[in-house]
This record gives C-alpha cells, structure tokens and sequence, in this order.
C-alpha cells in the first residue's frame, strides 16, 4: 500500500472549472502528497493557465504545470476530475482527455469526479453497474449510464470516487487519500 505522501496526483480541467473543486483538492493534496500537477489541453484561453468559474462570474487562473497531450498514467498514481458545467462538459468531447481518463481506469488506478465530472466518467463507460453519486442535475445521466447513484457526500466503488458539491469537498478529499494508500484497484475494465 503505497503512503500519501509517496503519491503524485494529476487534477485534469480546463477553462470553467468550479473553482473551489479544483482548489480545495489541490491545496489538500499538495499539504500530503510528494507531487500535484494540474493538466489542461492545449485549446484554452491563457497559455499558461486556466481559468475557474466563482459563483456567478469567472474566478481566478489556476496555473498549467502539465499539457493534456504530455500527460499519461506512467508519472502519477491518481487523477481527479473537477466539476463546474462548463469543464467537464468541454473534456468529455476531448479524445485526448478520455483516453487519458480510460488508461487511468484501465490501470486500477484512482480516478476522481465531482459534481459535473462524472459526465467524464459516463464518457469513459466507468458508472455502468457501479456506485456512485454526482451534482443531482445529472442524476438522471448517470443512472441512464447504468451508475447505482446514491445521494450521498462521497461514494467509492472500486477506486472510482465520486461526489456531488462544493460542500463535499473534505469527505471528496479524504476518501482520494484512503483510496490512493490502498492501492491499485482490480476491477473489470467495461467496453465501450
């Protein structure tokens, strides 16, 4: 079982990211882990960073540490997905984002969504007859995905851990912790 502080994590967004789902993990999880990249494509509006949304306007620029095309599973031991409508709905229609998401999950190792993430993961086939939890306007997504979706803070199934708000940001991050020190996750990778 590898410890926290061993662990490199890869938080993937783009341009409309709740900002609070991306900086909440990030600053946690730089307090215990060796390393945390952020990785974003290439088709954005700054070069070097993204740009998050705060409650009713844009919010602040996260820097870019890794390019989404220079990103792959070899370096990191985990990747979390941050919600927001408009981030996880511009990824999902990325081919690059999806198969970095499905290498992840191809290789038992921790995947991550909150709130609107898990429309990455219906994207990737990863709900289908899994637990799981996302914001509640996309309830019905993800059961129509196959996802047993349970109105719950966080839910883990497998290493794929999911959940819904901004106000589940502490049990979302505790949980990222406790999966990554149990180690690769078997589970059966489903077809698309």
């Amino acid at each position: 079982m590898p410890k926290i502080s061993k662990a490199k994590i890869l938080i993937l967004a783009t341009d409309g990211f709740e900002q609070s789902e991306l900086d909440v993990p990030r600053e946690k999880l730089k307090a215990v882990a060796q390393l945390v990249h952020v990785a974003a494509p290439k088709d954005r509006k700054q070069k070097d960073s993204i740009i998050g949304w705060e409650k009713k306007d844009w919010g602040k620029p996260v820097k870019v540490d890794v390019e989404l095309s220079e990103a792959s599973t070899a370096l990191y031991d985990a990747i979390v997905l941050p919600g927001g409508q408009m981030n996880p709905d511009t990824l999902r229609r990325n081919p690059d984002a999806l198969k970095l998401i499905k290498a992840f999950l191809a290789e038992g190792k921790v995947v991550a969504a909150i709130c609107h993430a898990p429309w990455l993961l219906i994207e990737a086939n990863a709900v289908r007859g899994r637990k799981a939890t996302s914001f509640d306007s996309i309830k019905t997504d993800m059961l129509n995905a196959g996802a047993q979706w349970l109105d719950e803070p966080v839910v883990a199934d497998e290493g794929i851990v999911t959940s819904r708000n901004p106000g589940d940001l502490e049990a979302f991050v505790a949980k990222i912790i406790e999966e990554i020190e149990e180690g690769k996750h078997d589970r059966a990778v489903l077809a698309a």
